[in-house]
């Protein structure tokens, strides 16, 4: 028997989170050079705004499923018990207001909290994939993983990229000495950030003793972080390693083809208008940086230095819309969780980036400020077999 899947979303349509895993659960989607039909069957859907070009009675209609008004109606398909086997909650996408951090409050905690009073009431809990970070604030995304803790109930969260292609298909050998990481992302701040630090954390989380949590955060922006380079805060030989992995670089590249070394022709500030580094210094004492470095490239890079001197780098592959099919990559993980009642990797990896990054952000609010993270103290240890797309 298909295992019996509730989705929670915010919105469901064209090229939403929900639309894009909601889809492939409905109609398949290709992993390892076949096109695969998932073991599982969506039986309800609830959708907190339905806006323009909403697809979810839509979708309903021609799968043959339902659209509850309540979350609670959802996991019990209209009868007096819970009746799926699995949860989707996407809460990304739609219309809510930010904080003064700049985060937009998506109900993803409020979502999580719902389901979990109906695994109570009735008697059985079945496991959950929340779509990026756990929440906004640390506080209810703890909670989140307490909960799932407390009622035995398996729990995935998080980014497309740990899980996407990497070109190249670099894995850092577990248990390894790494001395230094850098991480090179794009994009705005809350939603791209988050996915260019937990594009990291997979990478460094395989050091060797696991994760040992955050000892300190701060974020800088503008020339800062230019300065910063120039005092060694950051290492130019690992951007200078990251970039060369990158398929966009911007500026003359566009202009006439040519190649370009961005960091020794010193043409990165003229490139970047608002640069961003995210110093995230860890309990064991590796220091990690995200560079966000908006008009310079247009893809997400890596770079790290091993002891001894090698350097690891590679670019996590992300294909173009509308078919984004680095989303089935992730899509595979949750169905493998769903179908076999075991998490692939850590969950605890999406809680201490979901709290690194709102550290970050309380940094900036404060001018740059280093800011000490003794409640960041999440230890963990990274898979064993690698995650990511390999076929």
């Amino acid at each position: 028997m298909p295992k019996r899947v509730a989705i929670v979303t915010t919105i469901y349509r064209y090229l939403s989170h929900a639309q894009h895993m909601g889809d492939r659960f409905l109609v398949g989607y290709p992993i390892n050079g076949r096109w695969h039909k998932p073991d599982v069957q969506v039986v309800s859907l609830y959708v907190d705004q339905k806006p323009k070009g909403d697809q979810s009675e839509e979708r309903a209609k021609e799968f043959g499923f339902k659209v509850y008004p309540t979350i609670a109606e959802t996991l019990r398909c209209g009868t007096g018990k819970l009746a799926v086997d699995a949860v989707m909650i996407i809460g990304e996408h739609g219309d809510y207001p930010k904080n003064e951090l700049g985060q937009v409050l998506y109900p993803r905690h409020e979502f999580f909290k719902q389901c979990v009073d109906v695994f109570e009431k009735d008697g059985r809990a079945v496991p959950i994939y929340n779509d990026k970070h756990l929440s906004y604030s640390f506080e209810k995304a703890k909670w989140m993983v307490d909960q799932s803790k407390r009622l035995k109930f398996p729990m995935l969260a998080g980014s497309s990229l740990p899980v996407t292609w990497r070109l190249p298909d670099v894995e850092i050998p577990l248990d390894s000495e790494i001395e230094d990481a850098l991480m090179v992302g794009v994009g705005g701040s809350d939603p791209m950030d988050y996915h260019a630090l937990e594009a990291m954390q997979c990478m460094i989380e395989r050091r060797k003793g696991g994760e040992s949590g955050v000892k300190s955060v701060q974020l800088i922006d503008g020339d800062a972080v230019w300065k910063a380079g120039d005092e060694g805060r950051w290492s130019k030989r690992l951007l200078t390693a990251a970039l060369s992995r990158s398929d966009t670089p911007q500026g003359l590249t566009n202009e006439d083809a040519r190649t370009q070394d961005l960091v020794g022709s010193g043409v990165l500030p003229k490139l970047v208008k608002a640069p961003a580094a995210y110093f995230i210094e860890r309990n064991d004492g590796l220091r990690t940086t995200l560079l966000m470095l908006n008009g310079a490239v247009r893809d997400y890079t890596f770079a790290a230095r091993l002891k001894g001197g090698a350097i690891a780098s590679m670019q996590f592959f992300l294909p173009p819309t509308p078919n984004v099919t680095y989303s089935a990559c992730l899509v595979s993980k949750i169905e493998e969780m769903y179908v076999t009642g075991k998490a692939p990797y850590p969950v605890e990896r999406t809680l201490i980036v979901s709290g690194a990054l709102e550290a970050c952000l309380k940094s900036r609010s404060r001018g740059g400020k280093k800011l000490d993270t003794p409640e960041l103290a999440v230890k963990y240890r990274g898979t064993k077999v690698p995650q990511h797309a390999r076929g």
